[in-house]
């Protein structure tokens, strides 16, 4: 930036001798004391530390897979095949969506291999998903060494052919409802009896058997457990 003076030292009136004696010494001055450059926003250097902090988000709804997985993991179900999947853990409220949402990605899948099932925290959702494997058209088998617990045992019935080799175990005893009532604190003749009685038959056992086998259910405290063999299941015509 430049700015233009205007000095006017000596009056018009003044002689000529002194008008040459006062330019002279504005002359000395400006060479004594030159005009220093005007700052300007332009003569800083400002530098600014900025700190980049990494974070790993993961989506909560996003269940991660275990090694070696190579089809995925839909709550206790693992995908091991275009048509198979194995089952370990407990059927939760959220189950029956996982299921559905795994049968859309595979709509071949056509057996279940139950490996390590402990029940259900939510016997409604249990049920549902044990409607949705047999409207499927899905089969259930238990390994050597496999072992179907409490509510597991109604998936176990869901499926259109049921089989299970020798070596595998199931373990029954009577169901607990929300008020920590079990199955022998309602009368015989209780509605509540029949929502299962009913789901046995709907699954192909015969109701006789059916109730055979809900009384030996119901006969074990829910604090307790009754392991039965294949051969056991056989007998009651759950196992194919």
């Amino acid at each position: 930036m430049s700015s233009v003076f205007s000095i006017n030292l000596v009056p018009e009136s003044a002689p000529a001798s002194g008008g040459f004696l006062a330019s002279a010494l504005v002359l000395f001055a400006l060479l004594l004391f030159p005009a220093q450059p005007a700052l300007s926003a332009s003569s800083y250097t400002v530098t600014e530390t900025v700190e980049i902090f990494e974070y790993d988000l993961e989506a909560p709804d996003a269940p991660a897979e275990p090694a070696g997985t190579a089809y995925g993991q839909y709550g206790p179900f693992r995908v091991v095949a275009a048509d198979a999947v194995e089952m370990t853990g407990t059927v939760d409220s959220y189950t029956p969506a996982l299921f559905r949402r795994m049968m859309g990605d595979f709509p071949a899948i056509r057996r279940i291999e139950m490996l390590d099932c402990d029940g259900s925290v939510d016997e409604e959702a249990n049920l549902r998903l044990a409607r949705m494997i047999r409207n499927a058209g899905i089969s259930t088998h238990v390994p050597a060494g496999g072992s179907v617990r409490s509510g597991a045992v109604e998936l176990f019935l869901a499926g259109v052919r049921r089989t299970a080799h020798r070596d595998a175990e199931f373990v029954v005893h009577s169901w607990m409802d929300e008020d920590g009532l079990e199955a022998n604190d309602y009368p015989a003749n209780d509605p509540v009896h029949a929502e299962y009685l009913d789901y046995y038959a709907e699954m192909g056992v015969p109701r006789g058997t059916a109730q055979e086998f809900y009384a030996l259910t119901n006969s074990v405290p829910f604090a307790d457990q009754l392991r039965l063999s294949r051969n056991d299941m056989a007998r009651f015509q759950i196992v194919h």
